[in-house]
């Protein structure tokens, strides 16, 4: 029979701490949102494109809960971004577009800076996700896109971004540089929680594939022989993207954080490449098409979390009450419109909804307390179906990327026409009606008129 000595107790004290130690970080595992910019929904090697070549991305989908349908709300990225930081629809936290229309940027309203017509946010009428991670002891990190002025201003404990009126304010400024240039920042910031033995979130928003289309030519001409120039860049720059998606992954195996680390991909829209010009073609961004909206979702947790390829619906509304839940974190006093979909993850149960809602604005917002002023689309996915209802909201500048020729109501069935090319509302009045009036159940609109009324 062993003896109880003082050495022995203090190896089962060092044992007993580990363990608690262990369970406290389990708790509170790392967040990484890994956010691509302007990249079409389809455009992953691990989702069957034949050109592209995504090989760190196919890696984080093998060890991730993937949702081929997942979707983001609005189609443009200020707006998108938004809904990611505040958890609500563009029309509930008001930033619907990414600027300020010229026409109405020299009223006299308090929501204009009148010398240069920079839109001023309501973010502080929000709690932020990392505000709320913060209260959890967690530290935050911004790089990339953001728009909402300073990083703090988000609540981040730390970030990149100077903000407006800064050179470059406008939507990043030095966050810009993250991923085209290292990620200096971002393991420079790993490091310090590691060290500090803190939890973080980390908001890795590269400003790619993102325009300027200019590659590495070492990736460039792995796509030149055999595409025009145009799509030849924006496959190449997919693939730098990610590259950089693999050395941050990588990183966290390296710092050993991996397993205790969530992982949220998603993407802030869609873009479909246009062959004749570095621009997006339509039905892309700023879209409420497939082309736009449609971003596949990734979830990676390698310790709590199953591998598995699900076709649930899911938004990235549902990103902000998930993250929290897997913090352990408060959720906000508003009332959040997502779901929590942590404990669908986990079990591998079905998500509770058969139906998601979203809405396109004009890219200029013409009021911010009105956001049906610039409304253009409201739509809904039901089960195979989707319904767009289109709506005379003003476009300002940009009119050429908002085309409504079809102004009636437009119903796709998404598996059987993916890229929405045969509208069938007109045969199936009945699927109409009833998606329409969850449309209006779900957002009621009163001001803005549908261009053609349906039967």
């Amino acid at each position: 029979m062993n003896s109880v000595t003082p050495r022995n107790i203090t190896w089962l004290c060092l044992i007993i701490f580990k363990l608690c130690s262990a369970t406290l970080q389990a708790e509170h595992p790392n967040v990484l949102l890994i956010l691509s910019d302007d990249q079409a929904w389809n455009d992953y090697s691990f989702l069957g494109h034949p050109d592209v070549k995504t090989p760190n991305i196919d890696k984080l989908a093998s060890e991730s809960v993937v949702f081929p349908r997942g979707y983001v709300p609005t189609a443009l990225c200020r707006p998108s971004l938004m809904t990611l930081v505040t958890g609500h629809y563009a029309h509930r936290h008001g930033v619907t577009g990414n600027d300020p229309s010229p026409k109405y940027a020299e009223r006299d309203s308090p929501i204009y800076n009148r010398r240069r017509g920079q839109l001023i946010s309501y973010i502080d009428q929000f709690d932020t996700l990392p505000e709320l991670l913060g209260e959890a002891g967690y530290l935050s990190h911004q790089s990339g896109k953001w728009w909402e002025g300073n990083f703090s201003l988000g609540g981040f404990t730390h970030g990149m971004t100077r903000g407006y009126p800064q050179k470059g304010g406008r939507h990043g400024d030095d966050g810009l540089k993250i991923g085209r240039e290292g990620l200096k920042e971002c393991f420079d910031f790993i490091d310090m929680a590691v060290e500090e033995d803190k939890p973080f979130y980390m908001w890795y928003a590269a400003f790619l594939p993102h325009t300027p289309h200019n590659p590495p030519d070492r990736l460039l001409k792995k796509y030149r022989d055999n595409h025009p120039l145009t799509i030849a860049k924006y496959y190449a720059m997919i693939e730098w993207w990610d590259e950089t998606c693999g050395d941050l992954v990588g990183y966290l195996e390296k710092k050993n954080i991996r397993d205790n680390t969530l992982i949220v991909y998603i993407g802030d829209n869609g873009w479909i490449q246009n062959p004749e010009k570095n621009g997006f073609a339509l039905r892309s961004k700023q879209s409420a098409y497939e082309g736009g909206v449609r971003q596949p979702t990734m979830y990676s947790w390698p310790a709590k979390l199953k591998p598995s390829h699900r076709m649930d619906l899911v938004s990235s509304i549902d990103i902000f009450p998930t993250v929290l839940a897997a913090a352990g974190a408060r959720q906000p006093k508003i009332k959040l419109p997502g779901l929590n979909l942590l404990p669908h993850l986990e079990s591998g149960s079905d998500i509770p909804r058969d139906s998601i809602f979203g809405e396109a604005f004009a890219h200029d917002i013409a009021d911010i307390e009105n956001p049906e002023a610039s409304l253009l689309f409201r739509w809904c996915i039901q089960g195979d179906w989707k319904l767009l209802l289109t709506y005379d909201g003003e476009v300002n500048r940009n009119a050429h990327v908002h085309p409504r020729d079809e102004k009636r109501p437009q119903l796709f069935n998404l598996k059987n026409d993916p890229h929405e090319k045969s509208n069938l509302a007109g045969q199936n009045p009945r699927v109409v009606a009833r998606m329409a009036k969850m449309i209006d159940e779900w957002w009621p609109v009163r001001e803005r008129k549908v261009l053609t009324e349906f039967n």
